[in-house]
Parts: C-alpha cells; sequence; structure tokens
C-alpha cells in the first residue's frame, strides 16, 4: 500500500501511529546516530509499497521507506553539533526528502523548527508519527515535487538533504532550490555516498552562485554494508 488516505493528515500522536501500524506492515528498527539511538517505525518491506501507476507517471519509486547510510550520518553529525552547544544551532529548517523522520528528528533534537518534505504523503505520516514516537512533538510537513518547488517555501537558516544525487535532474534541480530557499548566512548539508548526479551537482553549485564550503567523509558500516558518505557544507558565494 502506498500514498495513505487524507484522513491521515487529520491525525496526531498515538492515534497515527496506530493508524500506520493497522494499514501497513511495519517494523521498528533501532537506528544509532552518533550518541543517540532513534526508534524507527517504518514499513518491514519497501518492495510491498511499488505500484505501477507511481512507476509510468514519473519512475517513482517508495526510497522513503528505508533507511540509508547517508540519513544515518546526516544524523549522527546533526546530534554531534547539538552536543557541542554549536552557537548557530538554531532557526528554521528544511530537509528535502523527509523519508521516515531520522535526519529531521536529529535536526530538531539541535533546536531547529522543521518542514520536513518529501514526494511521498506515506513519508510525511510516518515522519510525523516518528517524531512524536521519539520526541513527544512533530515537525511540520509538506509534500513537494522538487521540479515544481513552491516559491513560498523559502526563509531557511539550514536545508539537509541525503542520497539524493542518485538522477542526474536533482543534481540540477538542488542547488536552485539552495539558493532560493536559503537565508543570507544560512547553508545547506548534504550527505552523498558517491551517486552519479556529483559531478553535475558541482557544476551547477558553481554556475548558481554557490560555494562547498567544506566535504568531510564518514565511513559507515552496518553488517555487510560498507560505504563512505561525504557531508558537503554548502552556502551563498555571497554570505
Amino acid at each position: 500500500m502506498t500514498q495513505v488516505l487524507t484522513e491521515l493528515q487529520d491525525l496526531e500522536g498515538a492515534e497515527l501511529v496506530d493508524a500506520l501500524e493497522t494499514r501497513f506492515t511495519t517494523e521498528i528498527a533501532a537506528v544509532e546516530a552518533g550518541s543517540h539511538t532513534f526508534s524507527i517505525l517504518r514499513p518491514r518491506n519497501s518492495d510491498d509499497l511499488i505500484r505501477e501507476e507511481d512507476f509510468v507517471k514519473d519512475e517513482r519509486l517508495p526510497y522513503w521507506a528505508d533507511i540509508w547510510p547517508s540519513s544515518t550520518i546526516l544524523a549522527a553529525h546533526l546530534v554531534s553539533l547539538a552536543e557541542s552547544r554549536r552557537p548557530r544551532m538554531a532557526g528554521k529548517g528544511l530537509e528535502l526528502g523527509c523519508g521516515v523522520g531520522l535526519v529531521t528528528m536529529a535536526a530538531m533534537i539541535a533546536g531547529y523548527d522543521m518542514l520536513a518534505t518529501d514526494y511521498y504523503t506515506d513519508a510525511l505520516a510516518f515522519t510525523r508519527a516518528n517524531a512524536w514516537r521519539n520526541l513527544g512533538r512533530e515537525p511540520k510537513t509538506q509534500m513537494i515535487d522538487w521540479r515544481a518547488f513552491p516559491r513560498r517555501v523559502r526563509g531557511f537558516d539550514l536545508i539537509l538533504a541525503s542520497d539524493v544525487l542518485y538522477e542526474k535532474e536533482y543534481a540540477e534541480l538542488l542547488p536552485k532550490i539552495f539558493k532560493r530557499a536559503l537565508v543570507p548566512g544560512g547553508m545547506a548539508i548534504l550527505a552523498d555516498p558517491g551517486r552519479i548526479g556529483v559531478p553535475e551537482f558541482m557544476d551547477e553549485c558553481k554556475y548558481t552562485g554557490l560555494e562547498i564550503r567544506s566535504k568531510t567523509t564518514f565511513p559507515f558500516a552496518s553488517g555487510e554494508i560498507r560505504q563512505q558518505i561525504d557531508l558537503y557544507e554548502i552556502a551563498d558565494k555571497a554570505s
């Protein structure tokens, strides 16, 4: 099942969790992100969520239902920054592609007022449910198609995205979104495991007037999975 029914948007807290557990076959995953362990409610098998009509329409697949290494590393980075009491760790935050909410929750712990966005309404429901389960409060959420990014969604101190450069189209779209949606002096942090769109993303950042302020590589290991995750800090050249 994919695309939860509209009435889930009106549910909160325990009622939302109960509704998701009724509509989906779910599991609880313990995810360590730095010193914090998150309890993540998620669909047990993302393959069960694939719908032919979604793929035929725009090749959409339910990547949101998996917990990706890049999101785990980015969440750990945010938790670490929160613990260090970095002075600028506060303000409005935006996540592009929130999935089940891991990175959004870490940013909330770091003090950000988060807007979690995704192309699947299912992801927004699970993000809200997980934030309530772990933090006792929910972020704001909004379904957004990056190809038609709303102009009113702007004014953010921090923009977060993890493992989003698997299509070259996204590599061209994201710098434009960063440029438009960040406040002066704001920062975007992108986590990437070496996807195909990285070179195009770098070129588009330069063309758009953004610069890569830093690139830090973190190892990820879980079971048989071994990856190197790059964290890019990106800001406007004029800031």
